[in-house]
């Protein structure tokens, strides 16, 4: 425990793993994978692995964290001998888990809570949440968070591309008419966040070695000419495309203070499926 008694929370859409949530002792919130048959835990017991291999034939819903699994995590965090939660949400315009998360924070539960809506998720709320740890680590006082957070939020952004559009349309991401359009012409959607919080197809490239090509200049255009950043890069699926983004911007790497890689979790895995490359830029503000 650091010496202010902060706890950090997210959710299970930041796409950290496992073994970094526990060395940075980050508390997360699971969102739920329902089949007609079965409810899942999303990173707890179903993968992402698990849930391709049933596409296209099952293809489950999603929903945010139950009422009660979350009073229990602040309970928890408490028992644990917290005073203060910074809690860092999947998009409010993609799920209602920021907005059941700041409900039960401001419940009568003996602890001093801020609870932002990140408008991102995957790896661009991850690094958000990866980036507050390093705050608390470094000592960071409980108002001087509150001051960083923000500008945290809206100085990071996330860029994807997708090999295919056919869980896009079925989650109705997207317009039919594009879908059809995509699949006929191999058109490839360049994807990013909204400044609501919701995913929103930016640009069009045709094929998917100009996609990732396309990511990474725009990745690019997003480094800051001065002060510090952190970089991620995310797949689903995709191993081998990731190596190639992470080569077209090999300096940009080098240049960030991190680099954070991951696999996008089970919620997203249903909504985009399979073939997912991206990544993105976390600009750290003045400390």
């Amino acid at each position: 425990m650091n010496s202010q008694k902060i706890a950090l929370l997210t959710d299970s859409c930041a796409d950290i793993p496992p073994a970094l949530l526990r060395e940075k002792g980050i508390y997360s919130l699971p969102l739920k994978i329902i089949y007609p048959d079965h409810e899942y835990s999303d990173g707890v017991d179903i993968t992402p692995r698990e849930i391709y291999e049933k596409m296209p034939g099952q293809l489950p819903t999603t929903s945010l964290p139950d009422g009660d699994t979350v009073l229990r995590t602040f309970s928890q965090i408490r028992r644990d001998g917290y005073d203060k939660v910074l809690a860092l949400c999947f998009s409010s315009g993609l799920s209602g888990t920021y907005n059941i998360v700041r409900l039960a924070g401001h419940a009568d539960n003996g602890l001093d809570v801020a609870i932002y809506d990140t408008l991102s998720g995957s790896m661009p709320e991850g690094m958000m949440v990866l980036q507050a740890a390093r705050w608390i680590e470094e000592g960071k006082s409980w108002e001087e968070l509150q001051r960083l957070v923000p500008p945290l939020i809206a100085n990071t952004c996330g860029i994807f591309t997708l090999d295919t559009l056919e869980y896009l349309k079925k989650g109705g991401r997207i317009g039919l008419v594009t879908a059809v359009a995509g699949g006929m012409l191999q058109i490839k959607p360049i994807i990013t966040f909204s400044e609501d919080g919701r995913l929103i197809s930016s640009g069009k490239v045709r094929g998917r070695a100009a996609s990732i090509q396309e990511v990474a200049n725009r990745i690019r255009a997003h480094v800051p000419a001065s002060g510090a950043y952190n970089v991620l890069t995310v797949h689903s699926e995709a191993p081998e495309d990731l190596a190639v983004l992470e080569s077209l911007l090999s300096d940009v790497i080098a240049g960030a203070r991190f680099h954070q890689r991951g696999e996008i979790d089970c919620t997203l895995a249903v909504h985009v499926g399979p073939g997912l490359v991206g990544g993105g830029i976390s600009c750290i503000p003045e400390e």
